[in-house]
């Protein structure tokens, strides 16, 4: 039996979240593990009109909306449900032409307070884990610290809350990133924890491993939720040259509801 593919999306309209499913839908992402914004597009039909002119009315460039409105996307199968694959701030929306009017979403993490300005300083030494437990409060989201903790000297910050991510990577040496509601600290040359996803043909594998300067390139069949920052174990009987660990610094995601795409596509670093 044929185990069918779940995709649902949820927009926030006029302040309450709105969930569809079984529309005609497309979507494709990247997520970095670095202070870079994860991104996405979403294309989908069937939205009634005072959905799709509200949605294109406040994410208008002349619209000064102070909190835009926020994006949801799950995707899974019929057997094993949904599990999320993006959350950001939608950032534009395009109609297309009658007959066929298709509603395209673009949207960023964390865009909603990107540009907000913040002041933060600690004292002469602070813990890194403390700067790192604020920086999240000021971006809204949780923290997960799995960084070897250290002191740092005369932390003082002013700038846009789009930069502070970027500030904490270098001023603790570590690798700093949003992924969706949760802020990860890890040492640069460590995985996140508990995120591992072994990839050989028994479990999705798509086409070859590539081999690049840095690591390796490869793609799979969508199965569980992001494993950014994590490890990427691979076992290709094809190429056994590349197999072994590595550390997974892109990922890339190409879905849809009604065509082929279902997949993930990883950007890995060799341990």
């Amino acid at each position: 039996m044929i185990d069918l593919r779940r995709i649902r999306v949820g927009i926030e309209v006029s302040g309450r979240m709105q969930w569809y499913e079984g529309m005609r839908v497309q979507a494709s992402g990247t997520k970095y593990a670095n202070p870079l914004q994860n991104e996405c597009t979403v294309s989908i039909d069937g939205l009634n009109a005072t959905t799709r002119n509200w949605l294109l009315t406040e994410t208008s460039p002349y619209n000064k909306r102070k909190q835009p409105a926020r994006l949801i996307l799950e995707a899974g199968r019929i057997s094993t449900g949904v599990f999320r694959l993006f959350f950001g701030d939608i950032v534009s929306a395009e109609s297309s032409s009658p007959p066929d009017v298709t509603l395209s979403l673009k949207a960023k993490t964390g865009n909603g307070s990107a540009r907000d300005i913040v002041t933060t300083s600690f004292g002469a030494m602070s813990k890194l884990s403390d700067i790192a437990a604020r920086i999240a409060r000021d971006c809204g989201v949780r923290l997960d610290f799995q960084a070897t903790d250290k002191y740092v000297a005369n932390w003082y910050f002013c700038g846009a809350t789009l930069k502070l991510v970027e500030r904490l990577q270098d001023a603790g040496g570590v690798k700093a990133f949003i992924d969706d509601d949760v802020l990860y600290v890890k040492d640069a040359d460590k995985a996140v924890k508990g995120r591992i996803k072994i990839v050989n043909q028994n479990s999705g594998m798509v086409g070859l491993p590539k081999g690049t300067e840095k690591g390796l390139d490869v793609s799979w069949l969508i199965d569980g939720e992001s494993s950014l920052g994590g490890t990427l174990r691979l076992e290709s009987k094809f190429n056994p040259t590349l197999n072994g660990d590595y550390l997974i610094e892109q990922l890339k995601f190409n879905i849809a509801s009604h065509d082929n795409p279902f997949f993930y596509q990883a950007t890995c670093k060799r341990v």
